[in-house]
Parts: C-alpha cells; structure tokens; sequence
C-alpha cells in the first residue's frame, strides 16, 4: 500500500525527545527502541479525517445529515480532551454523489488537505471509484458508508472496512422475513443500477430461497420511475422490496400510489428512515407508509428512553445546532463512537497498521450503540453482522421481533439475544 503519498513527519523535534515518546507509548507496529513516526494527518495535538458526502444533490435528502452529526460527536470528544490529547479534525467534502465529482475531491484530501484517513466515505457507485486510490496512497478507508460487499476485501483492500451490514446480509434478513410471514406472496425488487442494487437482490433471494417474480432497476439521474411502477404492477407484485436511497423509496411509493398500486413496501434500511422518506411525499406520507418495513442495526431514533438516543439527542443540541434528530444522526454520532473507538485501541503512537490490526481485531470488543455485533477479523472487513426488521405504525417506526445475524455467504440467519451495551458515562469510549 504505497505509491502517491509519503507517510513520514516525525513528531517530536529531537531525538532524545522521540525516544522518550516510543519508550512510553509503543505499539506492536512500533518497537520501543525504534523512533515513533508519525504518518500523514497525524500531529501531537491533531489527527485530520477527511470525507466525501452528498451534501447537494440526489442522494442529499437525510443523507446530508450524517457528517455533521459525525463532527458533532468529535467536537464533543474534543471538548473532553481528545484522544490521547489530540483534536479530531473532520473535513467534510460535497461529493453531490457523483463518482467523478468524488475522486476530485478524494484527491484533494489526501494530497492537498493531507488527511490521515478518509472515514465514512458515501455511496457505492462513488466510492467504488476511489478504492484504488486509497489503497495505492496508503491511507485508511474506515467505514464506508455503503453496504456494498466490495469493502470486505481484505487482502485486496486490507485499508477498507465497512460499519454497516453489507446488502446481501441484508437481503437475507429480509427474505427469510418474507418467507416466513408473507409466504404465497409474488415478491419483487427495486434496486439502483450498480452494487448496491445487485447485492441487496443476490441476499433476498438467498433468503427467499427463490428467484423474485420480477425486477426492476434505476439510476439516480433519471428521477421518472413510472415505468419500473407500472411494469411492477402488471407483473402482480404482491411484496416490493427496494434497494433504494431515500429519495428513490420516496419516489417509487409516490409514483405506485397514483396508479393504484399499493405492494407491501420493505425498503433496505439505508433508503427506510420514515422521517426522511415521508417527508417529500407531503400530506399523504403517513398514510402511504403505513405498515412500511424496513431493516436496521442501531438504536432506533423515536426510542426516547434508549441510552444511546438520549446521549446522542444531548450532543445534537450542543454540538449540531439541535438538527432535527433522526436515523441519519443516529448513524452519524456511531460512527463517530466507533472511530473513536478504534483511535484510542491504536494506542498513543498512531499508525496506519496499527489502526488497521486495531480494527480487525475489536470484532467482538468493540461494544457500542449496535443491536447487533460487528464481523470484524483478519479475515473479514464486513460491519455489523445483521439487522432487525422495524414497522411503521401510526406514524412511529419501530422495531419487532429479535435481532438477525447472518452473512454474505451461506451463514444460516439465527437470532441474537445479546443485551445491547450501554454508553459510558460521559459518553466517550476509554481504551
């Protein structure tokens, strides 16, 4: 993983002070007689996270929540002093989740902004781009915002992890659901043109057990979906189940209402969050989303006694100008929570392959807002491990029945009884 950036700023301005340094904060990757270097991004006071997300744009509704919120939660761990004394500097860039808008500011990052790491990177067809890149500057990819299988690559992409269940996962979750309680039903599929979209099929009918009745696809520059509605429609579909941005769920139940075509909608929970989606549906939201089903893997927002909710409502106040508190920030302030986590088990003398084996190895001790466990290990890169079907009632979406785990391969989909764990008590992980 080398090539366009050197990785070398020494700290410290003498020797003596170095060997000071590595003799009290070593890592595995870093000998206590060997001098601490510390890489690109990385200060003794500051450590640069960069990002490219749909700030404007087709993927911006709700989606441009999620960074601020995610800088919100480092402003907080700032305000309480860092990590290991460092600030975390989160620069976010407005990518309008166009790939080629993407690598140009990617590039900026890492080459100009000299960031340390890209974190939570958004998108599937956008960041799909830049994968290479990243992997030839040596610099970490944590997180991807995107279910795509492709960040579970370790030894092609051993910098790339992703948080959330990756889409095939998904889809299992959500056909075994519709075997076991919609069975008989014609089920179809939605999904956008790329990865995303063939993922999340690939694990529905995994779970079914069944190829769909019919599928149909889209792509963001085209927002008319009246011809994939109707051809649903004529095709019988009884169950609909989409891989959808939340502006494409919002537009399809649109457009099948004013046919008269009314499935049963289950959406992938990255396109599901009720408040996002309703709203550009107006007046008539509350009531074409009843009984909307979808997935998800972390605290749910209307959930006002959940300890992460109420942490994570405390720091949108202070920290995110009160926004309006929804799924977007939830998932916003845990990744937040997670890099934090990560930073502080990289220990003191931060490197690039300290983070990385860090990360691979805080599969199951890494504890946080998740209902579900994360899949991390030498040989996995995959986020969390499964989902927990919700429904919309009355207006309020919540979760049913137990968490699901599973995988992208032939893992069978079991129940996961584990309590969730809750927030320490400032809100902060410790090492």
């Amino acid at each position: 993983m080398k090539g366009l950036v050197t990785r070398g700023l020494a700290v410290a301005s003498s020797v003596a002070m170095i060997a000071v340094l590595a003799a009290c904060s070593s890592t595995p990757d870093t000998p206590a007689d060997e001098p601490y270097v510390a890489p690109q991004g990385v200060t003794d006071t500051e450590i640069i996270f960069g990002t490219h997300q749909p700030l404007t744009g087709p993927a911006s509704g709700g989606y441009s929540k999620i960074s601020p919120a995610t800088k919100a939660y480092f402003d907080y761990v700032n305000a309480n002093g860092g990590v290991y004394g460092r600030k975390i500097t989160y620069k976010i860039m407005d990518d309008t989740y166009n790939p080629a808008t993407t690598q140009t500011v990617v590039r900026q990052l890492v080459q100009q902004d000299k960031v340390f790491a890209i974190l939570n990177g958004l998108g599937t067809p956008t960041h799909t781009g830049v994968l290479d890149f990243l992997k030839e500057s040596d610099i970490p990819d944590l997180f991807v915002a995107s279910g795509a299988t492709t960040w579970n690559q370790p030894s092609k992409y051993p910098g790339t992890f992703a948080v959330q269940p990756d889409y095939t996962t998904e889809g299992k979750v959500i056909g075994n659901y519709v075997k076991t309680n919609l069975a008989g039903k014609k089920v179809c599929h939605f999904g956008q043109d790329d990865d995303f979209g063939r993922d999340a099929l690939a694990g529905l009918e995994k779970g079914l057990g069944a190829k769909v009745t019919a599928a149909e696809k889209y792509v963001t520059s085209n927002t008319n979906v009246a011809p994939q509605m109707s051809a649903l429609k004529d095709a019988g579909c009884e169950v609909v189940v989409t891989a959808t941005i939340p502006g494409f769920t919002s537009l399809a139940i649109g457009r099948s209402a004013g046919i008269g075509f009314t499935p049963q909608w289950i959406a992938s929970g990255v396109g599901g969050d009720y408040n996002t989606v309703s709203t550009p549906l107006g007046a008539a939201g509350k009531t074409l989303m009843e009984g909307f089903l979808t997935t998800g893997y972390l605290p749910a927002a209307t959930n006002a006694d959940d300890p992460w909710v109420k942490l994570f409502t405390k720091i949108n106040t202070d920290y995110n100008s009160g926004a309006t508190f929804d799924g977007n920030i939830v998932y916003g302030m845990s990744v937040g929570y997670l890099t934090v986590q990560a930073l502080l088990a990289a220990g003191k003398n931060l490197t690039v392959e300290g983070l990385e084996k860090a990360i691979q190895d805080g599969g199951a001790k890494f504890k946080g807002p998740g209902i579900v466990p994360f899949a991390y290990s030498a040989t996995s890169h995959a986020g969390y491990a499964g989902v927990r079907m919700s429904k919309v009632t009355n207006g309020v979406q919540a979760y049913f029945g137990s968490a699901l785990t599973t995988d992208a391969a032939d893992a069978p989909v079991k129940e996961y009884t584990e309590a969730p764990a809750v927030p320490p008590t400032n809100g902060i992980p410790t090492a």
